[in-house]
């Protein structure tokens, strides 16, 4: 005697479920929207496959046999499992989530993400929790890698499979400590240049837009210093006469979290007189995140706590 097949498809369990809950070849034909012909072949390969009748005559009606009987809720909880397996993720249940998401990010961008995160997780996804790393990594690399979820801050990376959304676009302005003297009278590029700054390179650059301005004018300012932290260059400027330039939001838009840091060290923003290229910010992600429905939760936190305005924003 031959052994069964044991190979049972996906379109056969669904077959089966059908034949097993209409008691019908005819209403499980119009059930999967077959004909009645291609549903009696289907039912000879389950008898085949299965060894059994699994649905026999009795007068005009036709009844299941006991495997049959037996086998009727697992064929159902079979095809449901497939159902739930091969539909889209329509939803997640935020309040049960439990991860850990690491972002790639400057620590200014940092420092004004975390407390809306915070304040995000408590109210939504309690089981969430993040890891901040430095910008260290190549994030092409770390995205593709999975060593990082998100990069968030200025893209300045080409990656073709990298996927990149602006959140918002800033403007650079000079923050000095109370009683700095670019604080009484007006600000010229010539009073400007000629203070003393502090310039943010995590590659140790004394140079960047702000040169590429001055020096249309004839003018160059004196950078005393390079440091690889905002916070740090914010810090000293809090401390000292030193100069530093911090993201704000453009004229007319709505207030920035990143300017949040510069108003509780007491630091003043003043304009710059000069004509300088926008800031953009953007977070970037791996399309194989793209679906997922966690990730999207992830990527819609970031882009609300970027455009909270919640925090006091004043420009002199």
């Amino acid at each position: 005697m031959s052994s069964p097949d044991l190979t049972l498809d996906a379109n056969l369990a669904i077959a089966l479920d059908a034949l097993l809950a209409e008691n019908s070849v005819t209403r499980a034909a119009a059930r999967l929207h077959t004909s009645p012909a291609a549903m009696s072949r289907t039912l000879a390969r389950l008898r085949r496959t299965l060894q059994d009748p699994l649905l026999v005559r009795a007068g005009q009606a036709m009844v299941p046999t006991p495997r049959a009987l037996a086998l009727r809720e697992e064929a159902a909880a079979v095809v449901q499992r497939l159902g739930a397996l091969l539909s889209p993720d329509t939803g997640i249940e935020l309040a049960t989530l439990r991860t850990t998401f690491t972002l790639q990010a400057a620590d200014l961008v940092g420092a004004a993400l975390v407390p809306g995160l915070l304040r995000l997780v408590e109210q939504e996804a309690p089981g969430v929790s993040f890891r901040l790393l430095a910008e260290e990594l190549e994030a092409g690399p770390a995205l593709r890698d999975g060593r990082i979820d998100l990069e968030v801050g200025s893209i300045d990376h080409v990656d073709p499979e990298t996927r990149v959304e602006e959140l918002v676009s800033l403007r650079m302005v000079a923050a000095v400590r109370p009683g700095h003297p670019l604080t009484e009278g007006t600000v010229t590029p010539a009073r400007l240049a000629a203070a003393q700054h502090v310039a943010v390179s995590r590659r140790g650059r004394f140079t960047g837009p702000l040169d590429v301005a001055l020096a249309e004018q004839n003018l160059r300012r004196r950078v005393g210093i390079v440091l690889p932290s905002h916070l740090a260059a914010m810090t000293l400027a809090a401390r000292s006469d030193i100069v530093c330039l911090v993201p704000a939001a453009l004229p007319g838009a709505a207030p920035s979290p990143l300017t949040a840091d510069a108003f509780t060290l007491g630091l003043q923003l003043l304009d710059i007189p000069l004509t300088m290229p926008p800031v953009s910010v953007g977070m970037a992600w791996h399309p194989r995140h793209a679906a997922d429905r966690a990730h999207h939760w992830l990527r819609g936190a970031i882009r609300r706590t970027l455009t909270d305005t919640r925090e006091p924003h004043h420009v002199i």
